[in-house]
């Protein structure tokens, strides 16, 4: 995620529209995008990890309200840097996204469920990705290189939101207990997230 705030910043059209506003808060407070990242990662390993937090009621919805809050501060944080038709086209792609990908978990007879080694491979070559492609654009900015980056970054998560997907729905080889009905949200919504914010990066660079 925060590769995407190091990216080319991009100016918008209109210079008194609300995105403005934000970015110039964002910037004038950054002590709140940092603090809402400490926040994020905090919580997530708090409910990733810890079983008894995230199957007991209130503290499970509290803190995944709270995961959202700060989720949410730092995608509108990023976003806020791009124009305007930038993210109106990201959200509009990732809802189709969202919706395909569960049409066709409910209707592929393909099992994903038990490709999570692959997947965490995948997640692997992307975050070593991540990191040559940050060094190169901090020398030199190259817009194929980080829409190629950003590219990939969206298909993977896209491979983790079908995963995802079926292990709620169930009937494969593995599928979530009911009881963890967090979990499941939790993960559903940072796959979403990762979907938009890659998706982001390339139209933001393709609407420059």
């Amino acid at each position: 995620m925060c590769s995407a705030a190091s990216g080319k910043t991009l100016q918008s059209d209109m210079p008194s529209s609300g995105s403005e506003e934000v970015k110039k808060f964002v910037i004038n407070y950054p002590g709140v995008y940092w603090a809402s990242l400490v926040l994020y990662f905090m919580v997530y390993c708090i409910l990733l990890c810890c079983k008894g937090p995230r199957r007991r009621f209130p503290w499970n919805f509290v803190l995944l309200g709270v995961f959202t809050l700060a989720l949410s501060y730092l995608a509108g944080a990023i976003s806020s840097y791009y124009e305007t038709k930038a993210v109106l086209l990201a959200m509009g792609i990732t809802a189709v996204v969202c919706v395909a990908v569960t049409v066709f978990c409910f209707q592929t007879k393909v099992d994903f469920t038990s490709c999570g080694g692959l997947l965490c491979i995948a997640a692997i070559l992307l975050m070593i990705i991540g990191i040559v492609t940050a060094v190169v654009l901090s020398f030199q900015y190259v817009a194929w290189l980080h829409m190629l980056y950003a590219a990939i970054g969206a298909v993977v998560y896209t491979l983790f939101l079908v995963y995802n997907t079926q292990l709620l729905i169930g009937n494969r080889e593995l599928s979530i207990s009911p009881e963890e009905y967090i979990y499941g949200a939790l993960a559903l919504y940072v796959d979403i997230v990762h979907i938009f914010m890659f998706i982001l990066q390339v139209s933001g660079a393709a609407t420059e």
